[in-house]
């Protein structure tokens, strides 16, 4: 065994002080330049004079090696000798070293608030646990909810949107790309970037959760295989949060928390005992892609009631601003809006959903209304503004459909939320489908998952094919023309969003050539997962879906007005009222209709009137126009559609 050298074992000694961090360095610097002014001083002092006193001396030393003025006004070779070492010394030890810790002291400081990691010190503000594809679209939804929101601030007592955003690394990045989203812009800085996991128990204290008013929990996205999957961390994330308020004796948060698997709802709400409301993201998006099977053109719809921007959305009221009067009488006085029904409280918890409710249903001050409008504001009383005519409304009537025996769908693409999308094409009992789902990952990998999920193929004539979608060949073989309906999904086994768009898209463009070929043309739906890439496609002739900005829409909107879940379950689900497309010769409409007129004749069918989808899109290429004045003549053309709301 070799000995330890004096010096390694002092420069050993040495890095141990010097990794303590800037208090430690600055205390071995202070003690290595009193060191040097004591040589310094004790060298002078032989030559007697103003060194006669030692303590002079090592004062003298000291001024030389903080302050390289005092270099020319020593006498004496000797002294000049040492005051000049003692200056350069200076320079190196004093100046040079004492700066640069200072410096990285301070650099590694601003670098520690840069990061996020202060605790905020706020109370009733928004709570967003985590940074993913939805998070921007969220955060414009947010801000972009000014009646409703101001409805919601006023509720918890305060003034202002504080808005906290847990992000795995908060940097100036996602400052830059909040920017960049329409909708926030210059406000991106109201927003505060806190660094951490929803899963650390420390991260959620550092924004402050027990203290919000609302906490939005959006579903990350996983690696296929990996064991700790997006559902695993949501429910960690909410037994930290009960964890917390058991510890600290606190009420706990609202929290709006989106999980892919529904069948885990059951784990959320015993794992959270507090006010919860669950979106199942793959199921929603699953329900709004059959939906649109079903009905073609409605993504439009869905674009306009489910995304932020111009155009309509649907808005809860408390009953108690309509206390007492009918759903015609209310109407009357919503010239702006189109009542919708209602929402009646059940004898134990949540809500009986009763769109198409009767025109003489009175409402009570404990039911919620539910109306479709372009702007919070008009889903209250204008005083201003006529009175609309009284339109009655009997019970709505089932109608009678003619399908088709077999409605045959090709599934181009995988991704997650394929066994949801086959659950819920199983639930239309009464359809009789047939699916091809296409794919290049292999067979037994994907009859895995879809065993995982429980699903029966041979319900809906389900059958797995391996072929890669973007292969001309492979593609002309499954002959897409041949089918009614072609879905596009986006992939999430690809490095990130655009990656799998871009390949969404290209199979898109590759698809339109072999239709090009063909005398039939089937619907296509594409799904896409990035919303920069949305205008990309300028003119193209799909029905286009983007995840992450439904799913925003409704994790934002439910976190302001719970009871819109609820809502959104009832018009997307199988069963109950949906939206549907009408030809208007099914009506006796004359020719020159108004959408009033329209709405009273609609009425006698127990349906309520929406708006018209138009054959011709107009300069901004859009078909759908909703909520129209209702003294505007409709106008309607060859191949125009009448939306309604209307039993399933």
């Amino acid at each position: 065994m070799l000995p330890f050298r004096i010096i390694d074992r002092l420069k050993f000694i040495l890095e141990r002080q010097l990794v303590k961090g800037a208090g430690f360095q600055l205390l071995v610097v202070g003690l290595f330049i009193g060191l040097i002014s004591l040589i310094g001083g004790l060298l002078v002092v032989p030559q007697g004079g103003d060194f006669d006193d030692p303590g002079a001396a090592v004062w003298w030393a000291f001024l030389r090696l903080t302050d390289p003025g005092y270099l020319g006004d020593d006498v004496g070779t000797w002294p000049r000798i040492i005051s000049t070492l003692l200056t350069v010394l200076g320079y190196v030890v004093f100046m040079g070293t004492l700066v640069a810790i200072l410096t990285r002291w301070l650099i590694a400081k601003m670098e520690e608030l840069e990061r996020g990691l202060t605790p905020v010190t706020l109370k009733n503000h928004f709570v967003v646990l985590g940074w993913t594809p939805q998070t921007p679209p969220l955060v414009a939804e947010l801000f972009g909810s000014s009646g409703r929101m101001q409805r919601f601030l006023e509720k918890h007592d305060t003034q202002k949107l504080r808005l906290v955003v847990l992000a795995q690394e908060a940097s100036a990045a996602q400052l830059h790309e909040l920017m960049k989203e329409p909708g926030v812009g210059r406000r991106a800085r109201e927003v505060i970037l806190r660094s951490g996991s929803a899963i650390q128990p420390d991260a959620l204290h550092r924004v402050a959760c027990l203290d919000a008013a609302a906490v939005i929990v959006p579903s990350h996205v996983h690696d296929a295989g990996s064991l700790v999957t997006s559902d695993v961390e949501t429910v960690k994330a909410l037994l930290s949060i009960a964890a917390q308020a058991r510890h600290l004796n606190a009420p706990l948060p609202f929290v709006v928390a989106e999980i892919q698997d529904m069948r885990k709802l059951s784990v959320i709400e015993r794992a959270y005992p507090g006010a919860v409301e669950v979106v199942a993201g793959d199921v929603t998006i699953s329900r709004l892609m059959v939906q649109n099977v079903l009905h073609p053109n409605l993504s439009e719809v869905y674009n306009e009631l489910l995304t932020a921007g111009e155009g309509n959305e649907i808005f809860v009221r408390g009953g108690e601003t309509a206390e007492g009067l009918t759903l015609a009488e209310l109407a009357t006085q919503r010239p702006h809006a189109i009542v919708l029904g209602l929402l009646q409280p059940l004898a134990g918890n949540g809500w009986k959903v009763n769109l198409l409710a009767p025109s003489d249903t009175i409402i009570r001050h404990e039911d919620r209304v539910v109306l479709l409008a372009s702007d919070y504001q008009h889903t209250g009383a204008d005083p201003k503004a006529a009175p609309l005519a009284r339109i009655e409304r009997g019970a709505a009537t089932v109608s009678e459909r003619n399908e088709p025996d077999t409605h045959r769908v090709l599934v181009l693409g995988w991704n997650r939320r394929v066994p949801s999308l086959f659950a819920e094409f199983i639930s239309y009992g009464g359809r009789h489908f047939e699916l091809d789902m296409v794919s290049a990952i292999p067979l037994d990998e994907r009859q895995r998952e879809i065993a995982r999920y429980g699903v029966d193929l041979e319900k809906i004539n389900g059958r797995l094919l391996e072929a890669d979608y973007m292969v001309e060949e492979d593609l002309r073989k499954l002959d897409p023309a041949s089918y009614d309906t072609v879905m596009l999904l986006s992939s999430d086994r690809i490095g990130s969003g655009e990656e799998a768009d871009a390949r969404a898209m290209v199979g898109y463009l590759q698809l339109e050539d072999i239709l090009a070929e063909s005398l039939q043309r089937p619907q296509i739906i594409m799904e896409l997962s990035d919303p920069d890439n949305r205008h990309l496609l300028y003119g193209h002739r799909s029905e286009m879906l983007i995840s992450p900005m439904i799913l925003s829409h409704v994790l934002a909107q439910v976190a302001l007005r719970r009871e819109l879940r609820v809502v959104l379950d009832e018009l997307f689900t199988v069963g109950g009222a949906e939206i549907q497309f009408r030809d208007p010769h099914d009506y006796p409409l004359p020719a020159s209709a108004d959408f009033q007129l329209l709405e009273k004749i609609v009425a006698e069918s127990g349906e309520i009137a929406l708006g018209v989808f138009r054959a011709a899109a107009d300069e901004r290429g859009r078909h759908l126009r909703m909520n129209l004045p209702r003294d505007q003549y409709l106008d309607l053309k060859e191949g125009d559609r009448l939306v309604l709301l209307s039993s399933a």
